[in-house]
């Protein structure tokens, strides 16, 4: 998956760059607040996935043409624009950084590497029925922990376990759409639809409420 930039439709947009070397001058659109954050950041691989994930949202922005407000975040960890209009969601793997954006809606978005190593936490996230219709494979079980991260993420509140908090309905393995819930808690059940593009080593999902 290389960089790309996609409008979903007229309300939202998403966009995944890849992590390179960085230079400052291409960060003149941040805010006063996030160019302090940003050169607040000592470790290397840290600012450059915080500021590449800057650049993502500004690309979805101005596909959108819609100006870069800056970003804060709250005490749950998600951000909001400043302005307060509209939602975002950013992540970032390794080498790679995604943002989505929508003008009316709460939204997700997770990118991760597949990796062998998931194989053997399945069960730290799913529980018995999910991992009873999941193949042990890591690309699958990449996606279903990348689609709870998006329904977490869209969510946007603390105190939301992954295994016991969000259930996913059974999807095959070559599923471009899973549907999920969050159960279990005091805020009310929602059904989420997550969508999912895959590469031979990379899993984005995404979901808008």
């Amino acid at each position: 998956m290389q960089t790309k930039i996609e409008k979903i439709d007229s309300s939202s947009a998403l966009a995944v760059k890849i992590i390179d070397s960085l230079c400052e001058k291409d960060f003149d659109f941040l805010s006063f607040r996030e160019k302090l954050t940003f050169a607040n950041i000592s470790h290397l691989e840290k600012k450059k996935e915080w500021g590449t994930a800057r650049l993502a949202v500004q690309e979805a922005l101005n596909h959108l043409q819609i100006p870069y407000p800056g970003f804060y975040k709250d005490e749950h960890g998600k951000s909001h624009p400043m302005n307060g209009q509209g939602f975002v969601s950013l992540s970032h793997t390794r080498g790679y950084a995604a943002a989505i954006y929508h003008r009316e809606l709460p939204v997700g978005i997770d990118i991760e590497v597949i990796r062998e190593k998931i194989v053997k936490i399945g069960s730290k996230f799913l529980v018995e029925e999910e991992l009873a219709f999941l193949n042990q494979q890591p690309a699958e079980l990449t996606k279903a922990w990348s689609a709870k991260e998006s329904i977490f993420k869209c969510h946007g509140k603390k105190g939301i376990s992954l295994r016991d908090n969000i259930l996913l309905e059974p999807f095959n393995s070559d599923a471009s759409l899973i549907t999920g819930k969050i159960h279990g808690t005091n805020f009310e059940d929602h059904h989420y639809q997550v969508q999912v593009e895959q590469t031979e080593s990379l899993i984005l999902t995404y979901t808008i409420w």
